[in-house]
């Protein structure tokens, strides 16, 4: 079945994880997907961490020990998340090694910081400072707060994974940042090729709040606009990422030494059971790009995934103006798209925070475990 994943990965598609356990580390499961299922990077979050930190006992004696020096729930978060993230850095350390881009595993800043430019900026050196892996990536969302915080992170020399990125305006103003902060990263002497990025572009959720929209309007034109118009996003999107490597002001970046930021496919795993479960995987392939996708999209497509035939499988490359067309159709029909990506944002957002809430309740739950004063 991986003879598919590694097909994926020679397509140009970066496989990476949308998961990260103490158990899948420590019972050697992330080694061997890294060794036969073609995965070279790891993307986590805090409901991820939730989720890992609620099942089984591995977490249970730095609980305790953590408890007993005094740490609060923060603290307790932060040191059971960034080991995590630090020992997944060690375990993809071969990759980082042998790959130009990849081998990378991500941790997100506190996402009640999402509105907070200073908070965010400190939150991303403090994660950088204590994983203190070169191959580790700073999740920080492409809020408008988050904007400048991007610039500032990367200045700083830390790599960065730009996520909760919905709308190919937004997506230009995030490589925008990205290439100030390597402008003011190279202006302070700091070795550009040390820096790397990606730009997570989310792409289930959009056909998740358009579709509804379209079977509201009831029309046919509008009804045969479902399903499409997450796939023309990032087709868009990646044609903006082309645009902009093309520029006079990348190019010059880019012969100091600097890497290109990787357009990363994320929430690729289909919400609608009436599509294909591998849609957005099969329909976003183009080279340098990552999907990053949970393990029941990763095992979907190893077991029936296909490329499309053409182009190496290529499915992205040239298909801007199809992509546009499908857009001005939702327009036309009566889709109040930027209402749509601001919708987006704030529930994505909202989403955040309510999953670092989770997050925060679990381990909660943990401690007082830990101490006997668990309520029952």
């Amino acid at each position: 079945m991986t003879d598919r994943l590694k097909a994926l990965a020679d397509a140009g598609v970066s496989i990476w994880l949308d998961d990260l356990s103490r158990e899948r580390i420590e019972s050697g499961n992330l080694a061997e997907l890294v060794a036969s299922s073609s995965v070279v990077g790891v993307t986590t979050n805090p409901t991820i961490f939730a989720s890992a930190i609620a099942k089984g006992e591995r977490y249970d004696e730095q609980v305790r020990g953590l408890v007993a020096e005094g740490a609060g729930v923060d603290e307790v978060i932060f040191a059971l998340t960034t080991q995590d993230v630090r020992n997944a850095c060690d375990i993809l350390a071969p990759v980082a090694a042998s790959t130009a881009e990849d081998g990378r595993v991500s941790i997100e800043v506190e996402p009640t910081l999402a509105n907070d430019t200073d908070a965010t900026i400190a939150s991303a050196k403090a994660l950088w400072a204590a994983v203190d892996r070169p191959n580790a990536l700073i999740k920080i969302p492409a809020t408008l707060e988050g904007l400048p915080a991007i610039t500032e992170v990367i200045a700083a020399g830390i790599s960065v994974n730009v996520t909760l990125i919905f709308s190919t305006e937004r997506y230009r103003a995030v490589m925008d940042a990205y290439l100030a902060g390597l402008e003011k990263a190279q202006s302070a002497g700091i070795d550009l090729s040390t820096i790397r990025s990606v730009a997570s572009f989310f792409v289930s959720r959009v056909d998740t709040d358009i579709d509804p929209r379209l079977e509201a309007i009831g029309t046919d034109e509008a009804l045969a606009l479902r399903g499409k118009a997450a796939v023309a996003n990032a087709r868009l999107a990646y044609a903006a990422f082309q645009e902009v490597t093309a520029s006079e002001r990348w190019t010059s970046l880019a012969a100091a030494g600097a890497n290109t930021q990787r357009p990363l496919w994320a929430s690729t795993g289909v919400k609608n059971p009436a599509y294909p479960d591998t849609l957005y995987v099969t329909d976003l392939v183009v080279a340098d790009t990552v999907n990053t996708m949970p393990e029941k999209t990763m095992q979907a497509f190893a077991d029936h995934g296909e490329l499309v035939a053409e182009n190496g499988g290529d499915a992205v490359s040239g298909k801007a103006a199809e992509a546009q067309a499908v857009f001005d159709a939702l327009a036309a029909v009566g889709v109040d798209l930027d209402d749509v990506f601001h919708v987006l944002e704030t529930e994505g957002v909202d989403k955040f925070r309510a999953s670092w809430i989770e997050l925060v309740e679990t381990v909660e739950a943990q401690m007082a475990a830990s101490t006997g004063t668990a309520k029952g």
